[in-house]
């Protein structure tokens, strides 16, 4: 997936709502850093998004932009309309989001890429996991950041608070077993 993909979404999704503004979270929060990241990190087919003038809008553009829509069947992907309130994130994450104008009028924002790996903790599916190495690999995503973004983070519950924190923690063994700096 590239930023152009996106641009094509959302501009058909201003089309049909009227929204210039939306909100990326999830995987492909990655092409907010850069419009080339490495596979793993924007190999998503769903664009977990939502307007950001008018959160809720975006369920109804479902029918046409999201999965198994005529959009989806014509470019392999599709729109996954989410509540900002859908993922665990830090506080603050809001005013860390990635403003990238697609063309005149229209804007997508990105959830900042230690934020969303926050995210992946907490959340802490295989492909995840695989989403969150690939950006420590490449020096998009930093431990000291996400650590410090853990003590900002309510998490569901204590359970969901030890398993990500448990993954951390061997995220940080696996750098160091793989001769990987980590990134300040």
């Amino acid at each position: 997936m590239k930023r152009a993909d996106l641009r094509r979404l959302f501009a058909e999704a201003r089309r049909l709502s009227g929204e210039t503004d939306f909100v990326v979270i999830g995987s492909l929060a990655a092409l907010g850093h850069a419009d080339t990241v490495p596979a793993r990190m924007a190999v998503s087919l769903d664009v977990d998004a939502y307007g950001r003038n008018d959160p809720d809008r975006i369920f109804d553009l479902a029918p046409a932009l999201g999965q198994g829509s005529p959009f989806e069947v014509e470019h392999g992907y599709y729109l996954d309309p989410v509540s900002p309130r859908v993922a665990t994130l830090p506080e603050g994450w809001e005013s860390r989001l990635v403003r990238i104008e697609l063309e005149p009028g229209l804007a997508a924002w990105f959830l900042e890429p230690n934020d969303a790996a926050v995210s992946k903790y907490a959340r802490m599916e295989p492909r995840d996991r695989e989403w969150i190495r690939a950006g420590l690999d490449a020096g998009i995503l930093s431990l000291p950041i996400i650590e410090a973004r853990f003590a900002e983070t309510s998490f569901l519950d204590a359970g969901e608070a030890a398993r990500a924190g448990g993954a951390l923690a061997e995220d940080r063994d696996w750098l160091r077993a793989h001769g990987v700096k980590p990134r300040r």
